[in-house]
C-alpha cells in the first residue's frame, strides 16, 4: 500500500513539475529558458521565499498563484497522508509482534539492549532459544530490527511492558538496564508478575545486589567485579585457560581454576588410564578433558580412559590443588 502511495506521490509531483514549469515558459516568452521555468516551478512550490527570476506579468502572477494551490496545498496534504501510513506501518508492526510473542512459551525476556543485552540476545540466538527483547531507546530499536529480533519497543519499568513481553509464560528474565535503580525496579515488578520465573540482573555497585535478591533475582552479576576478577586470575597466571567464581548463600566466593597440561611434561601419569593417574585421590583435582595429538578432544572422561604421552589434559580445582600438582606432578621427572 505504502509502495503504491508513494508512486502516486512521485507521479503527482512530476506531473506539477512538468505543468508548472511549461506554463511558465509559455507565458515567459522568449525570456524565459526552459531551465529558468522549471526553477521558477521548484522555488514556488518549495515556499523558500527566492525573488521571481524575471518580471512576471499579470497572467504569470495568476499562473504562480494556481502552483502555489495545487503545489503548497497538494504537499501538505501528501505530508499528513504520509504521517498517517507511518502511523499504521508503526501499529502493524507492533500487533505482528505481539502476535508473535503471544505464541512464544517457555522463553526468555532480556530486558536492555546494552553491550551486555546485546551479547545475551547474540547467543540465545545462536542457540535457537526463542526471546523477547524489552528496549525503550530508539537508536537500539533500529539496530534489533535490522537484527530481526522479536522485540517490544517500551518502557521496561512498566507492568503492561512486561506482561505484553509474555512475562507469564517465560521461563527466565534478565534485567540488564542502564542503571541499577531501574534494574532492581523491574526485578520486583517480574518476580510479583511471574513467582517462577528464573532471574538473573545486572548490578554496579555491591551494595545494589543484595537489595536485588531480596527483591526476587536468582543471580546478581557485577560484570566490574567478573571482568576485574578475570583479568587480574590472567594477569597473574597466564597459563590458566579459564576461572570461575562461585558465590555461596553466606555471600563468600570460592575460585576454581581450569586449566590444561601436556603429558609428555608428567612421567608420573604418561600412558595410564584417568583412574590409574590418582590425580582426584591425590590432588582432589578433576580430570575434565583429554586432547589428543590431532586436537581431538574428549569431555568428561570416564575412569579407564588412557593418557597418552602425546595429549593433553584438562583439570578443574582450586589454586592450591593446581599449585600443589605442579609442584609434586610436573616437576617429578
Amino acid at each position: 500500500m505504502i509502495q503504491n502511495r508513494g508512486f502516486q506521490y512521485v507521479l503527482y509531483f512530476t506531473a506539477l513539475v512538468v505543468i508548472g514549469s511549461t506554463g511558465f515558459y509559455i507565458i515567459g516568452g522568449e525570456s524565459w529558458s526552459i531551465i529558468d521555468s522549471i526553477y521558477m516551478t521548484i522555488i514556488t512550490i518549495s515556499t523558500v521565499g527566492f525573488s521571481e527570476v524575471h518580471l512576471l506579468s499579470q497572467t504569470g502572477k495568476i499562473w504562480t498563484i494556481i502552483v502555489i494551490i495545487f503545489g503548497v496545498g497538494g504537499f501538505a496534504s501528501i505530508i499528513y497522508e504520509l504521517g498517517n501510513e507511518l502511523i499504521q506501518l508503526k501499529n502493524y508492526r507492533s500487533r505482528t509482534m505481539r502476535n508473535k510473542i503471544a505464541k512464544l512459551k517457555s522463553h526468555y525476556i532480556i530486558c536492555g539492549y546494552g553491550r551486555m543485552g546485546a551479547v545475551i540476545a547474540a547467543e540465545l540466538h545462536k542457540k535457537q532459544i526463542p526471546f523477547v527483547i524489552v528496549e525503550l531507546n530508539e537508536t537500539k530499536i533500529n539496530k534489533i530490527q535490522e537484527m530481526n529480533f522479536i522485540h517490544i519497543h517500551n518502557d521496561a519499568t512498566m507492568d503492561d511492558t512486561l506482561i505484553d513481553a509474555g512475562i507469564k509464560n517465560c521461563k527466565g528474565i534478565v534485567v540488564v538496564l542502564d542503571n541499577d535503580q531501574d534494574n532492581l525496579f523491574v526485578t520486583m515488578s517480574a518476580r510479583n508478575l511471574n513467582n517462577e520465573a528464573y532471574i538473573i540482573s545486572r548490578c554496579s555497585v555491591k551494595e545494589t545486589g543484595q537489595k536485588l535478591k531480596r527483591a526476587g533475582a536468582n543471580k546478581v552479576v557485577n560484570p566490574y567485579t567478573t571482568g576485574g576478577h578475570r583479568m587480574s586470575e590472567l594477569l597473574i597466571r597466564p597459563y590458566v585457560e579459564d576461572a570461575v567464581t562461585i558465590e555461596t548463600p553466606e555471600n563468600t566466593s570460592i575460585d576454581y581454576l581450569l586449566e590444561e597440561f601436556s603429558i609428555d611434561k608428567i612421567n608420573s601419569i604418561k600412558g595410564k588410564t584417568v583412574s590409574e593417574s590418582n590425580i582426584r585421590e591425590k590432588y582432589g583435582l578433576l580430570v575434565v578433558g583429554i586432547i589428543d595429538n590431532k586436537g581431538n578432544s574428549k569431555l568428561n572422561p570416564g575412569p579407564n580412559e588412557l593418557i597418552e604421552s602425546d595429549s593433553k589434559i584438562i583439570l578443574i580445582g582450586s589454586n592450591d590443588q593446581l599449585s600443589d600438582f605442579k609442584e609434586n606432578a610436573i616437576n617429578d621427572l
